[in-house]
Order: structure tokens, then sequence, then C-alpha cells
């Protein structure tokens, strides 16, 4: 059987550029028939990392068989996958996450969780030298993926290594990373056609803090006003999207690429307790600036108390 490989629901570049990769990797190098897929639209970033290196869309699937063969990347949450994913043959996880727990599988497998700012440069380091194989294309999407997790290297997830990978990339594949960088966050600010439900669950992940269930939402962008001007509408559109989601509130960051900050939207009395008791914030109104804080996997979620 062809084995799957997906990242986590709401794809990001790097959900969508890994499961490309690692794909092609058993496909054409280890002779395993491999296809990458999605569990939902890639979000506008990552559409443009298609478009930008003529790669194909991968299918969306809206679950996983029983007994399927898949390889997860970009994440081992449980609840950032198909409903059913322990029924699946799961054969290996690449990820740069934290362990969370819940996974169960057939027998033994590869599992490799590095603290790198990224599952491509993961990747690059297990392919090895048969990265000399690789098309230019499949190049572009992991030099897209470890841009797009570093921030261009503003994150403080980025370590050396992550970097010096990405500047090889692109000097291979004749990229600016400084221009390329900029085309990417112009094409992930660009939120016009999204409605603020679509915004809230774009990138998001789902967080138990002090007995409260949160999706926990940022939105990287170097155009923080387009998304700002919209917060009314942002914080009246937080209850339905919890209450269908099964939490007790969104928490939606909304991180400042080119200032490095982030600003928290605070519309009640709960987030304005998480905005002071995590950050160490003063809330006076509606939303709050948090200085710094660009990461969620590094500077939110540990910070998170009630």
């Amino acid at each position: 059987m062809t084995i799957q490989v997906f990242g986590h629901k709401s794809p990001d570049t790097d959900s969508t550029g890994s499961p490309i990769i690692w794909a092609w990797y058993l496909s054409e190098v280890k002779g395993t028939p491999a296809e990458p897929k999605l569990l939902g639209e890639p979000n506008t970033e990552a559409a443009f990392m298609l478009k930008r290196w003529d790669l194909p869309k991968p299918a969306i699937i809206p679950g996983v068989e029983a007994g399927a063969p898949v390889v997860i990347v970009d994440t081992n949450n449980p609840a950032e996958l198909p409903a059913n994913i322990n029924d699946a043959d799961i054969q290996a996880i690449i990820d740069h996450h934290k362990l969370v727990g819940g996974l169960e599988t057939k027998g033994p497998i590869d599992i490799t969780v590095r603290p790198l700012a990224c599952t491509a440069t993961i990747m690059h380091d297990l392919i090895g030298a048969d990265m000399a194989k690789m098309p230019k294309a499949v190049k572009g999407a992991m030099l897209t993926c470890i841009l797009s997790d570093t921030l261009e290297y503003r994150s403080p997830t980025t370590t050396a290594h992550d970097k010096a990978v990405a500047e090889a990339l692109a000097a291979e594949l004749g990229v600016n990373v400084a221009d390329y960088a900029a085309e990417m966050f112009a094409a992930k600010s660009d939120v016009s056609d999204f409605t603020e439900a679509e915004l809230l669950r774009m990138d998001s992940k789902e967080y138990e803090v002090g007995g409260k269930q949160f999706r926990v939402s940022v939105l990287e962008t170097t155009s923080p006003k387009t998304v700002l001007d919209r917060k009314a509408a942002l914080m009246a559109a937080m209850p339905g999207v919890a209450a269908e989601d099964g939490a007790d509130q969104v928490l939606l960051f909304v991180v400042d690429i080119l200032n490095e900050e982030a600003t928290l939207l605070v519309p009640n009395d709960l987030v304005k307790t998480v905005a002071e008791k995590s950050f160490g914030a003063s809330v006076s109104g509606d939303s709050v600036v948090l200085p710094g804080i660009m990461s969620r996997k590094k500077q939110i979620i540990p910070a998170l108390a009630l």
C-alpha cells in the first residue's frame, strides 16, 4: 500500500512542504511508494510556495482508513490529527515539537524529534547525501519551510543549523533570502479573502490550561494593521468558533514579523487574566502588545497560565 505522509490540521508551510519532501524521499530514494497529503486547505503562504515552485497541491483527505500506512510529520499531537489516527498503521514520526502523548502504533517505529526550528531541517539531515538527487522544486519547498518556521531567522526557535541549511539551499537555488522571505510574508499577510472564523482557525492549536480548553491562534504578518482593523469582528466571532470546536476560549496572537512583537486580543476577563498571569502584561483595553513574543511553541504555550 502507498504510504500517506501528512502533517497537522490547518496546514501551514511546514505541514504542506514536509509531506512533499518526505514522500519524494520515500518514493524516489527508498523505493517505497508514498504520497503527500493535507488535512485541510493550506494557508496563503503555503499556497504561494506551491505556486512559486510549481508543485502540485497534495490531495486533502478527510481522515485515514484503519490499517492504512502513514508517516506523521510536524506534529505528534493526536488533537491535530484525524480522530481515528490510532487505527492507522503509523510507520514513522518526524517532528520538532514537544512530545504530547496519545499516539499508539502497531509495532516499533522510527521516531525522530529534534530541537530544531523546522521539520524540513530535520529531513535535510535524515536525507543526507541523497539531497544531491532532490529536484530543485522540492529543495525550494524545503527552503520555504525553514524560512517560514524561523520567520527569516527572527524566531527564537531558530538554531544556527536551521540558518546554515537555509543559506546553503538558497545559494544552490540562486535565491536571495531577504527578497524571497518578503514575498512569502506578503503572501501570508494577505488575509482579505478569509472570514473571521477562518482566520481564527487558520494557524491554531488546542491546549488545556488550568482546566480550560484554549484554541491558541497565531497570525504572523508584516501588516498587523490589516488584521487589527478587524479586531471587533474577530472578537465577536470567537465565542462561536470556541463553541463549535469544543473550547472555552480562542486566544488570538497577531505576530508582527518586522517589529518582533505580538498583539493579543482581549475580549473578556478570562483572556485578561491569561495575559496578566502568563506574560506579566498590564491590560487596560481590548488588546495588549507583548514585545518580543513571536513563537507559539517556545514563548506562548510554555508561558500560558491562569
